[in-house]
């Protein structure tokens, strides 16, 4: 443990955009905290500066669990991450009340605990910042089909705002990162797009990577990042 390091939690961090992360801040010296469903996972990166720990965004005591291990494993907080996110898809029409309970559990509840929980620790290292992976589909609804997934985005984008304003006087920024299709298994259930040409994972961990290092005069509020140009936004 090396206190003059910073100490990130990032939720998801097992695959995609959160494996992506957790990569490129090894990379660049920070100390890792991962919550994943399985943080045995043998694709996990191994070291001194990383830990995985047991996290599930639809059970409350694993958010508690989590902190409490990262905060024993590393001693401070500076950063939280929030990425683990689900898509159900069906219109606000089909989908069922089960569908919208979980959906808003892990895209919206969870993030409100977890930033909760995280705060005094943020505010305790002087520079605290939580990033929340919000989308493009929290700005704008693009078919009837992402349209429960589009509300809880509208709604995590919503507290992304409200967390930055909380922050002002705790000296903690709060940025929401709003990307489109990006070249992960979701995306890949829902598009016809190639791969290939879908905003990389590693790219959205760079701009993350970017906003944790932002000086305090610069608060960024959202950052879109579009796979390709949209008219309609």
């Amino acid at each position: 443990m090396n206190q003059n390091q910073k100490v990130v939690m990032i939720s998801g961090g097992n695959r995609g955009i959160g494996l992506a992360t957790v990569n490129r801040l090894l990379a660049n010296g920070w100390q890792v905290s991962i919550g994943c469903r399985n943080p045995k996972d043998s694709a996990l990166p191994q070291g001194n500066n990383v830990a995985a720990f047991f996290y599930d965004a639809s059970l409350p005591e694993s958010e508690e669990f989590w902190l409490k291990e990262t905060l024993s494993t590393f001693g401070k907080l500076d950063a939280l991450v929030i990425n683990a996110g689900i898509m159900i898809l069906g219109s606000v029409l089909d989908v069922t009340q089960v569908d919208y309970e979980k959906t808003f559990e892990i895209n919206l509840t969870s993030p409100w605990r977890l930033s909760r929980l995280a705060w005094s620790s943020l505010k305790a290292s002087g520079h605290g910042k939580i990033v929340i992976m919000s989308s493009l589909s929290g700005k704008r609804v693009a078919s009837a089909a992402s349209g429960l997934y589009s509300m809880s985005k509208f709604a995590v984008t919503g507290l992304t705002h409200a967390l930055r304003l909380a922050g002002v006087d705790d000296h903690i920024r709060v940025t929401a990162i709003c990307p489109s299709y990006v070249a992960t298994d979701m995306a890949q259930a829902i598009s016809h797009v190639p791969m290939e040409k879908m905003t990389q994972p590693e790219t959205i961990a760079n701009i993350i990577d970017m906003v944790l290092n932002l000086p305090f005069e610069a608060s960024v509020a959202e950052v879109p990042v579009h796979w390709n140009f949209e008219a309609s936004y």
